[in-house]
């Protein structure tokens, strides 16, 4: 009699794993320092899935293709600044709906209240505190 049984090196484990990292959220982060973004990128990198732009039309472009599950931003980049960014996302049905989370070095209330007015689900400042930055995520996403 011929055995089915699959041998325990199997590929079905690795699909198994394949899968698992493809259900993880998809986090696209904006900033114009690739610094920021590496920080970001090894802070995230266990629970998601992280994209990565270094300015506003990159991001736009970015989210037309594939929709993140959110978008952390930072407020002065060149070109588009993060404000500008969340108001274009926020006017667009297709990306309304994404949390936006400004990760930013601007301290003052009047950038927070600007980032509220344009739309954002949190305001971050840095330096990037790993526990802040993860809570608000998860509240974002649950």
């Amino acid at each position: 009699m011929i055995s089915k049984r699959r041998p325990k090196n199997s590929s079905r484990l690795s699909m198994n794993t394949h899968s698992e990292q493809e259900t993880r959220p998809v986090i696209l982060a904006v900033d114009d320092t690739p610094e920021n973004l590496d920080l970001v990128k090894g802070l995230l990198a266990p629970k998601f899935i992280v994209k990565a732009a270094v300015n506003g039309m990159i991001a736009l472009k970015i989210v037309e293709k594939q929709s993140p599950d959110l978008i952390l931003l930072d407020i002065r980049m060149p070109g588009m600044d993060g404000f500008e960014v969340c108001r274009k996302l926020k006017e667009n049905d297709a990306s309304a709906a994404i949390p936006v989370i400004f990760l930013t070095g601007e301290s003052d209330a009047a950038s927070e209240a600007d980032a509220v007015a344009a739309g954002a689900a949190g305001y971050i400042t840095k330096p990037i505190d790993p526990a802040t930055l993860l809570a608000g995520i998860d509240k974002c996403l649950t």
